[in-house]
């Protein structure tokens, strides 16, 4: 619990890690085309976003503070985390080759998470992050 939290963009996408959940999970998500604006919608609030939700309002302020950060970043590569990793049983429903445009993708989380979770957002904002 005291050990300080170090945000990592590839989290945000966890919910698209489908090892061993082919048959599963897998399926679900093949359902959805993650270049069409209504199905990556779908799958961004239904998914990625709700699977986040365990995480305290305070953890999801400095992942989504971490995601404007590399958005900011005209060099951060953001098909990296599409990639699986079968090393480390990562297993993405659609890889680096399959998303358009990565740094998109990333870029509608980033809008997406600030509508939906905007009142934690805010409330974490308002209070003194070094104190966390």
């Amino acid at each position: 619990m005291n050990t300080p939290y170090i945000p990592n963009i590839s989290h945000i996408i966890g919910a698209l890690s489908i090892y061993d959940l082919e048959s599963t999970v897998g399926k679900e998500l093949w359902k959805y085309d993650p270049n069409n604006e209504k199905d990556r919608e779908k799958i961004i609030i239904s998914y990625i976003l709700k699977d986040l939700m365990y995480l305290s309002y305070r953890h999801r302020f400095v992942l989504i503070s971490a995601l404007r950060d590399a958005l900011d970043n005209p060099e951060f590569d953001f098909s990296k985390p599409f990639e699986s990793d079968y090393d480390e049983y990562i297993t993405m429903a659609w890889n680096e080759t399959e998303i358009a445009n990565p740094r998109g993708f990333f870029a509608d989380i980033y809008r997406l998470a600030n509508e939906v979770w905007k009142d934690d957002l805010q409330k974490a904002s308002l209070e003194d992050q070094s104190t966390w």
